[in-house]
């Protein structure tokens, strides 16, 4: 998932929209839309592709709404891991071996 889209997702409580899947799979596509509507969006002419059917768009939506949410161990790993600077730190005083156990703990805490 691309991160831009990703940040999108995120700062929309996790819910992927219509919007997310219109930026995701009809890249470059030229649309205006009112009230996250179907029924709303009007697709230009000028596109290449035709506009996507309401069905297409549900499947994109749920493509990607299960593809963030499989990806919640990763966004928890992130949330938790120090900064790099203190990594570093952390190698530096105590090793591979020491910074390998604070980075796995975190690990552990929120399995694949």
């Amino acid at each position: 998932m691309d991160k831009n889209l990703k940040q999108k997702i995120q700062r929309n409580s996790g819910s992927v929209n219509l919007i997310h899947a219109l930026e995701s799979k009809w890249v470059g596509a030229e649309w205006t839309i009112v009230n996250y509507n179907y029924k709303d969006l009007k697709w230009f002419e000028r596109n290449s592709a035709p506009k996507p059917t309401e069905e297409e768009i549900q499947i994109e939506i749920k493509k990607l709404q299960d593809e963030y949410d499989s990806l919640e161990f990763s966004r928890n790993r992130e949330s938790e891991y120090p900064p790099i600077v203190d990594q570093l730190d952390d190698i530096y005083h105590n090793g591979i071996s020491g910074w390998k156990n604070t980075i796995k703990a975190i690990k552990d805490k929120y399995p694949k």
